[in-house]
């Protein structure tokens, strides 16, 4: 079989991506330690691929050192999966360890899939708590006790509503509410015999009230509780309880709401009645257009259809022990949905449809007996299918890992919204219709939402991460796209325009910011946008100054585009004279490309005694700086 064959400048930006040098005593290769905690967190959140034989000589500076003895390291790799005391479960076949050929040496490829429920946790040695790790845009980081309990229990439990509640009976359920999604049973389906039975013998039909064969108990359900119950109730048992609805004046996060429907005494609180009132009011005024149905007019669309299944998706996939509220907003430009819990299945299985593991079975059941929710495995492909019909921006699914919860986003935008076009051509002239269509993808995104980022794009299309790479990197240094930040965590805008929130992450776009009395779950930012590192907080004062004093003393009135090696050493050693100076002011003052710049000069000179680290015993570390020796 032929060797694929990789190019090394697609090694950046991808949280699903590590590389390790692996290089051991004797340079022949070895497997790192550090290797199995990349493994449980790979398998625990969204899979990637493990690199061995390739060292991040810097933030984002790849070298392929390549894996000498090639069987020792793969024989290593499967003797350790097999180890119990080294990890608790091997996910990988043997398709999944290859080797690859990166800069004309043999690499060795790990590809780590997600995990399934019922494998995870995946963890280091015997013992799951404080040996789980997870995947974020930082790298590997241990999962704390609660989250592990909670995967424990996912992965014993098909469905988390279907237990009997001890000292719970009808009495604590909402009668008014029953008698609601009673009527709505009658009219989807006139002839069933349920409809004879008492309220009691119905409730048991439809899985409210149940029988735990086990223990012989029976008695209220879970699902029963939340489907009908009073909020004060529900809360008993669940207290981190709560749903909300928000309508937004307008097209961007603010605290400011028009509308709200919250628990707040005037109606149950339950799912059933949440559900109701929820989906009047984010179809109240859409447009319907005239058609018939079976000779009589209908007034139901694809949208309405649409979010019917976003929402039932919300509620029957959202893990009420968890921290977090389910939430629907609606925009003049979107409508965005959110519940506590991680998703069972991966993004692209949901997407593609035809598998379903649902965490709220019963409930599940509930509303499709009432007409709402799709067949197992097609509610999302359903959504997918009618908001591309409309021309509309695809659906964005997305899981936020720090705080336990799924989001989806409909954004009512075209897909290639003809201002953002017109400003790009503005800007760019023929430049931007010669590119390929992944590139004008992302400066439409760009363009239309103020920044973009890989893990966004990965969502839009259907291309490899490593490609999505590769355009980033093309545009930044076709001066098309500004970069802000460090590999996992860059985030790209376009040239002369101030970015838009640009370190607001898209969950907090989504909510807005929310009084903390009400809604004190909604703070913080999601770990793929962080913080500008403290070295792009501006250039000294003088430091042109001194740019330009230097090439004076060169003969030079401004930097020329090109440049001799030896002559652009002797630049960057007088700046940094007397001065640390990071990577980012020295390219921002130079007008380079931080990773050219990186490649070319700063790691050989480095090497070669020119310049000294302000950090040498931690090359990786944020205020990472440079300064020539004396």
């Amino acid at each position: 079989m032929k060797k694929e064959i990789i190019d090394i400048s697609s090694f950046s930006e991808s949280v699903d991506l590590e590389c390790k040098a692996a290089q051991g005593r004797d340079k022949k290769g070895e497997v790192p330690s550090s290797v199995w905690e990349t493994y449980s967190a790979m398998a625990n959140t969204n899979g990637g691929e493990i690199y061995l034989g390739i060292e991040e000589t810097f933030p984002g500076v790849f070298t392929s050192l390549g894996i000498k003895d090639i069987d020792r390291v793969r024989k290593s790799l499967w003797d350790n999966l097999h180890d119990r005391s080294k990890v608790n479960k091997n996910i990988l076949t043997e398709k999944d360890i290859s080797v690859v050929e990166v800069d004309k040496k043999d690499v060795i490829r790990v590809t780590v899939p997600r995990a399934s429920r019922h494998d995870r946790p995946v963890h280091l040695g015997t013992n799951p708590f404080g040996n789980t790790y997870l995947r974020r845009h930082e790298g590997d980081y241990k999962a704390d006790d609660e989250f592990v309990r909670r995967m424990i229990a996912e992965s014993i439990e098909e469905s988390r509503d279907d237990r009997i509640l001890e000292n719970f009976d009808i009495e604590d359920l909402d009668k008014d509410t029953i008698a609601a999604y009673r009527n709505r049973y009658s009219a989807v389906k006139p002839d069933s015999p349920w409809l004879e039975l008492s309220t009691e013998e119905f409730l048991k039909v439809i899985g409210a009230i149940g029988k735990d064969r086990s223990t012989g108990k029976s008695g209220l359900r879970i699902a029963g509780l939340l489907m009908f119950g009073r909020y004060e109730t529900i809360k008993e048992v669940f207290p981190n309880y709560m749903v909300d609805y928000q309508e937004r004046p307008e097209a961007k996060a603010e605290a400011r709401w028009i509308d709200r429907i919250v628990p707040d005494g005037t109606w149950s609180g339950n799912l059933y009645d949440y559900f109701q009132k929820v989906y009047r009011k984010m179809t109240s005024d859409l447009k319907i257009p005239f058609q018939l149905r079976e000779g009589v007019r209908s007034d139901d669309t694809t949208i309405h259809e649409t979010i019917r299944e976003a929402l039932t998706n919300c509620i029957i996939h959202a893990d009420f022990t968890g921290r977090v509220s389910v939430l629907a907003v609606k925009r003049p430009d979107m409508f965005g949905f959110r519940n506590p819990g991680l998703m069972r299945i991966s993004i692209e299985q949901a997407i593609t449809g035809g598998t379903s593991d649902c965490r709220n079975r019963i409930i599940q059941s509930m509303f499709r007996f009432v007409g709402l929710g799709d067949h197992a495995g097609s509610g999302i492909p359903k959504i997918y299918k009618n908001w591309k019909e409309q021309h509309w921006q695809a659906p964005l699914l997305y899981e936020d890992l720090k705080y336990e919860q799924t989001l989806l986003e409909l954004r009512m935008i075209n897909f290639f919204p003809e201002e953002s076009i017109k400003h790009l051509e503005s800007i760019f002239g023929e430049r931007f219709k010669k590119l390929p269509e992944l590139e004008r993808i992302i400066l439409i995104t760009a363009a239309s939402d103020g920044i973009v980022f890989h893990s966004k794009i990965k969502e839009i299309v259907s291309t490899h991460p490593r490609d999505i790479s590769v355009a980033l990197a093309h545009m930044v240094q076709e001066h098309m796209l500004i970069k802000k930040g460090e590999t996992r965590a860059s985030v790209y805008h376009l040239p002369g325009e101030k970015p838009k929130d640009i370190f607001q992450s898209f969950y907090e776009e989504f909510v807005g910011t929310a009084p903390e009395s009400d809604l004190h779950d909604l703070a913080g930012n999601p770990p793929d946008l962080i913080e500008d590192p403290p070295d792009l907080a501006g250039n000294p004062p003088d430091l042109e100054l001194v740019l330009n004093s230097i090439l004076s003393s060169m003969g030079y009135e401004k930097l020329p585009g090109k440049i001799s090696s030896d002559k652009m050493r002797l630049i960057i050693i007088n700046l940094c004279k007397d001065r640390y100076l990071s990577l980012k002011e020295l390219g921002r003052i130079l007008d380079r490309d931080t990773k050219s710049l990186q490649d070319q000069y700063l790691t050989k000179m480095i090497a070669d005694s020119s310049l000294e680290l302000k950090f040498p015993d931690n090359k990786f570390h944020p205020e990472q700086a440079y300064r020539s020796r004396k």
